[in-house]
């Protein structure tokens, strides 16, 4: 198989199978869970979405990386961190060129 094509098909997973690696569990209690996106804004599937879930991806294995070679405390929560604002980057990279294109993700205030 040839590279675009495996690439194109690992990018055509649906979201929640990209997050399905990452051990919520040993998420260190008290820390504040990221959003991360199952759905494009306005759902447009454009270069800029995709580019979000290879980021996501990246950040993920490279949680999984560290939480691997952690070897105390300190070193499990600065993984989650890291991770944390490495998802946090992505999403707001995101937004910012949805933006551009004249896309706005959608909030909601009640009250």
């Amino acid at each position: 198989m040839k590279k675009w094509t495996a690439l194109s098909m690992l990018l055509a997973l649906p979201a929640g199978a990209a997050v399905a690696a990452v051990p919520y569990g040993s998420m260190p209690s008290g820390f504040e869970r990221p959003e991360i996106r199952t759905a494009p804004i306005a759902g447009v599937h454009n270069q800029y979405w995709y580019n979000y879930k290879a980021d996501i991806l990246e950040a993920e294995k490279e949680l999984i990386s560290d939480l691997r070679h952690a070897t105390d405390r300190e070193d499990r929560w600065d993984a989650w961190d890291e991770w944390a604002v490495e998802v946090t980057d992505a999403d707001k990279d995101y937004v910012k060129e949805m933006r551009k294109k004249g896309y706005r993700s959608g909030r909601v205030t009640v009250g």
